[in-house]
């Protein structure tokens, strides 16, 4: 938890003036962190999933456009077609499901236990659980995912093929 800027003036006036606070800081022992296992992820299935967002949706080429120069009814338009597009990319690839049945902007209560990763505290974040909120968003789930096999040796780097017309 981090301390706020102006609670930290007077500790810092301690840290000065008291060599006692000093040596105590300097000798106590910070609290050790849970132990967390990093893994890579394998990239693959993501640049593969991108890639159909492309090819679906134009995702990359409506990213990488710079729109400073259109209006906003042409951007209107070209998002209008690149969501259909993605729309489509992920209904068929991908079933999803809400992580909350909660309305967005009623109350939701979160027990002792609730799953950090599956619930993104915001706000005025303070004291454990339970906790008691508003959702602002009610969070997605991938239950299935359904790729498109792929041959061996297949370059998953290739998000797009240049195009070429003969």
């Amino acid at each position: 938890m981090q301390t706020h800027f102006l609670a930290r003036i007077p500790m810092a006036f301690k840290v000065l003036f008291s060599h006692k606070y000093t040596q105590t800081l300097l000798t106590s022992t910070p609290p050790t962190a849970a132990t967390v296992t990093l893994t890579n992820s394998n990239t693959d299935g993501a640049l593969q999933l991108l890639a159909l967002l492309q090819k679906e949706g134009r995702l990359l080429d409506f990213i990488q456009e710079d729109v400073t120069n259109f209006n906003d009814e042409q951007i209107g338009a070209a998002a209008r077609v690149v969501h259909q597009g993605l729309k489509k990319a992920i209904t068929e690839h991908i079933t999803l499901c809400a992580i909350s049945d909660t309305i967005e902007g009623n109350a939701i209560s979160l027990a002792e236990n609730f799953d950090a990763q599956t619930y993104r505290l915001t706000g005025n974040v303070s004291g454990s659980a339970p906790f008691n909120g508003t959702l602002l968003h009610k969070g997605w789930r991938a239950t299935e995912i359904k790729l498109p096999q792929t041959m061996e040796g297949y370059d998953f780097t290739v998000l797009a093929p240049a195009e070429i017309e003969l």
